[in-house]
């Protein structure tokens, strides 16, 4: 993105005045803008009309006085072309593209897709086919139809590919604060990782919520995010579309290891990005860091007028890692002297109803639990029906927990057990004071545990320097490739330090003279790039320890393969020193995902790939305390610390081994298809590579 449409872009994000080119729907959604506190100068632009629903009309946008901030386009694609490019002629600042018909119909599209974005020059372009922006900082609804926000002081923006999603979330009854929602559409120009970077720089932004199915520019999103991390600001990301895309012709085991989701999975965890499950995981998570006064930490002081109220927090607390610190002696004492004989005088705290509507006894309660190094304190309260004559008593409590919030330097939260008995007139007075107002318990203590987590993880990915990487993002390659056999494989990943045993390239007829050179025991292998998966074609031969043992193998190995691969030509093997056997197997690989990246993947190895999917998936580059975290947090990696008085793997070794790998790939980045070191032998000692493959693509291969 250029300065000069970074520049336009923040006009469009911050509009002085509004233009809107179209017919009745338009003049409509100008009335919109005015009843909702855009104050500036509007335009409506129609050829055939002076005025449309009393508003009236500028008959060519040549006629505005200005190039406006801010333009919605709703004609034909044919239209919209040449209204881009007279809006570009008087300096506009940005354009909503609202027509359809453009690179999602197919090749024609997209070449009128490109005459748009040549129309558009450095004038900020949204879309086409996208609903629009809606900015409540600046009362500002670029948006065909009817929307159900309002203005907010700061909130959160939503990115969204859906616009159906986008109109949705507008009119859904959650309170939250939405600073923006942007309809993406095709992206041609602004994509997410281009708002994003833009949105970041509103101080009144609070969060970014983004629904997705893919991402069009990788790098610029990680740079995007990388800058989140930096300034503290929480991205929640809804992603759909959760399949498992692998090559075509996967020679390895490592694409059936991840899929191009669990590539997401990597991109988000490198950033810091929270992933959410569903839409309304979606919404609760951003309500919680929606104010901006996000948790230190991970512990709560929970207060509830019942007792199961308080099991329930419990039990979802323990679940989202969230931790109940025990109250004090100074403090059970003091509770005791306000509340009943049987209140159970524990975190979470049932205060019972005995002390209900009692503003000295609440009050005292309150100063007392508040009074603890807790991270933050929470509430639940459960509004009944308006007709009970009863809210008041909740009112009061609400207000006090406010006050006390403010009194004690808290930051908190109020739900309830059930999502609709918190009312909008409970979750406005919350979202006045900075308090997350959040809706059903089991939701609210898992939004608030993916925030306090996103603390600790922030510093933490901080600290270990990945997030500021750019993931490399290679031009797409076709075909199946070149495979490179064996010992190719191994050589050329011995030059990047990579350990592998002590071996020769030998032929059937030198076999045995090699061998009494390299000694006793031995492993046989042919080699052959036809050859992938040499196992199943009888291709190995483990532990020899004789000339005779190896001429027996030579004489079935031939065999073997001649009815597995008839036409492969058994005139290349290797020779390799039996390694001793290991404290663990890893499989470490390279997949490439075409428009997204290359990622190192790590997993258990040997005949464990396919049993255990143990694996872990790294963008490149990335450093050694990535990789180092990742082996560690295999299910299977208790075998490489000690297990029951075995020997710790050298952990050293197995970074430099695996960092050997990865140097390769991103050496190599833009032609390497596919890698696979299978099995990565772990010892004490050491890790080395007893088998490889490499797949290369593009014209020198």
């Amino acid at each position: 993105m250029s300065q000069a449409i970074r520049d336009n872009l923040k006009r469009l994000l911050a509009p002085r005045h509004l233009a809107f080119v179209g017919g009745r729907s338009m003049a409509r959604a100008l009335k919109r803008c005015a009843d909702g506190g855009f104050d500036g100068p509007m335009w409506l632009v129609n050829p055939q009309h002076d005025s449309l629903d009393g508003i009236p009309c500028v008959r060519r946008v040549a006629d505005l006085p200005c190039g406006p901030d801010a333009v919605f386009i709703a004609t034909n694609r044919e239209l919209t072309l040449t209204c881009v490019a007279e809006l570009a002629a008087i300096g506009t600042g940005g354009a909503i593209c609202y027509a359809s018909g453009f690179a999602e119909t197919g090749a024609s599209g997209a070449a009128l897709q490109q005459q748009l974005l040549a129309a558009a020059g450095d004038m900020a372009l949204l879309g086409p086919n996208c609903y629009g922006l809606l900015d409540y900082l600046h009362s500002s609804a670029l948006w065909p139809v009817a929307h159900g926000g309002k203005a907010v002081e700061k909130g959160v923006a939503v990115l969204t590919q859906s616009g159906n999603f986008a109109y949705n979330l507008s009119m859904s009854d959650r309170s939250l604060p939405v600073a923006y929602m942007a309809s993406v559409g095709n992206q041609a120009q602004l994509g997410v990782a281009e708002l994003m970077d833009v949105l970041l720089d509103e101080p009144r932004v609070t969060a970014i919520g983004l629904h997705l199915e893919g991402l069009k520019n990788v790098p610029g999103f990680a740079r995007a995010a990388h800058k989140a991390l930096e300034k503290g600001i929480p991205i929640i990301a809804l992603k759909t579309g959760v399949s498992q895309i692998g090559a075509e012709l996967a020679l390895s085991h490592t694409s059936s290891l991840s899929g191009s989701d669990a590539l997401y999975d990597s991109l988000f965890a490198r950033l810091g990005v929270i992933r959410v499950s569903g839409p309304v995981s979606f919404v609760e998570t951003l309500k919680a860091a929606a104010c901006g006064n996000l948790p230190a930490g991970h512990s709560l002081i929970a207060l509830a007028c019942s007792g199961g109220d308080a099991g329930l927090i419990a039990d979802y607390a323990e679940r989202n890692q969230l931790t109940l610190p025990k109250l004090d002696e100074d403090q059970r004492g003091e509770l005791a002297q306000v509340l009943p004989s049987y209140a159970n005088l524990v975190n979470p705290l049932d205060f019972t109803t005995a002390i209900w509507g009692d503003r000295e006894a609440l009050n005292a309660m309150l100063d007392t639990a508040l009074r603890t190094d807790a991270d933050a304190a929470m509430l639940v309260l459960d509004y009944p029906a308006e007709f009970t004559g009863e809210r008041k008593e909740c009112d009061l409590l609400l207000d006090l927990f406010c006050d006390a919030l403010g009194r004690h330097g808290k930051t908190g939260f109020v739900t309830s057990a059930f999502p609709e008995l918190l009312p909008p007139h409970a979750r406005q007075r919350l979202h006045a004071e900075g308090i997350a107002a959040l809706q059903g318990v089991e939701d609210a203590l898992a939004a608030w545990g993916r925030i306090a987590a996103y603390q600790t993880t922030r510093r933490t990915l901080l600290a270990r320097g990945e997030s500021i990487l750019e993931p490399l993002c290679p031009q797409a390659l076709d075909g199946h490739g070149l495979a490179l056999d064996e010992w190719a494989s191994k050589q050329a990943l011995r030059a990047f330090g990579l350990a592998t045993p002590a071996g020769v390239l030998s032929t059937p007829g030198r076999a045995v003279g090699d061998a009494e050179l390299l000694g006793y025991p031995l492993v046989l292998k042919a080699v052959s790039a036809d050859l992938p998966h040499k196992t199943e074609a009888g291709a190995v031969a483990l532990n020899l320890k004789d000339g005779v043992a190896l001429t027996t193998a030579l004489s079935l190995m031939r065999e073997h393969i001649a009815a597995y691969a008839p036409t492969v030509v058994f005139d290349q093997l290797l020779l390799e020193s039996m390694a001793t056997p290991p404290l663990a197997e890893l499989i470490v690989g390279i997949k490439r995902e075409n428009d997204f990246g290359l990622a190192l993947v790590i997993g258990a190895g040997g005949i464990l790939v396919e049993l255990l999917k143990d694996s872990r998936s790294l963008l490149l580059p990335t450093t050694d305390d990535a990789i180092r975290n990742a082996v560690l947090s295999l299910r299977s990696a208790t075998l490489l610390q000690g297990f029951r008085g075995r020997d710790r793997a050298d952990m050293e070794s197995v970074v430099a081994a695996i960092r050997a790998v990865a140097d390769y790939a991103c050496a190599n980045a833009g032609r390497l298809l596919e890698l696979d070191v299978n099995p990565l032998l772990v010892s004490a000692h050491g890790a080395t590579a007893v088998d490889a493959l490499i797949r290369l693509g593009g014209e020198h291969v």
